[in-house]
């Protein structure tokens, strides 16, 4: 049984106003999308950490603006989990086996795959994050669908600028 399945210890057990159905369904979602925003955030600090070439400070900087907005999310998001009654992720393992974005742990990645990688990357999260937003309206989670929202702009803000940065560069 996978961590997002598991259910929550007696001794951590939150007084929620949810049904043990929307604690589920939310709690299982949320760490999912915790999972993989870990992994783009180590993903993101991966290819900063090895960029190289010709535009090595521009978008070393950049990655680094983004891997600090993925980090920003992932407190709140679990603790949001908590709030609602449920447990999340535990450990590097529990990322591992729960997240869907995949790693990369090549070598050496050119600059505009790595800018690529990390667009279709953050489509994905944007994907998850929208469809969580719609679960937390179908379990009435004003708060959860709140706080999600910011999420949701700045990630169509990532995707958007590795998308024109990558214009014309058949990527």
């Amino acid at each position: 049984m996978n961590q997002v399945s598991k259910l929550v210890s007696p001794a951590l057990k939150t007084p929620s106003a949810f049904s043990d159905e929307a604690i589920r369904d939310l709690s299982a979602a949320a760490t999912t999308l915790l999972a993989d925003v870990f992994a783009l955030y180590l993903k993101t600090k991966n290819f900063h950490w090895h960029m190289s070439g010709a535009n090595f400070r521009e978008y070393h900087l950049l990655l680094d603006d983004h891997g600090a907005q993925l980090f920003e999310m992932t407190d709140p998001l679990a603790e949001r989990v908590r709030k609602i009654g449920g447990s999340t992720l535990h450990s590097i393992g529990d990322i591992a086996r729960s997240q869907r974005i995949a790693d990369n742990d090549a070598d050496f990645v050119h600059p505009h795959e790595m800018l690529a990688e990390l667009r279709e990357d953050n489509g994905r999260l944007l994907a998850s994050l929208r469809a969580l937003h719609d679960l937390c309206e179908e379990h009435n989670d004003i708060a959860t669908a709140s706080v999600l929202e910011n999420w949701i702009d700045e990630t169509e803000q990532r995707v958007w600028f590795l998308f024109e940065i990558l214009r014309d560069t058949n990527r």
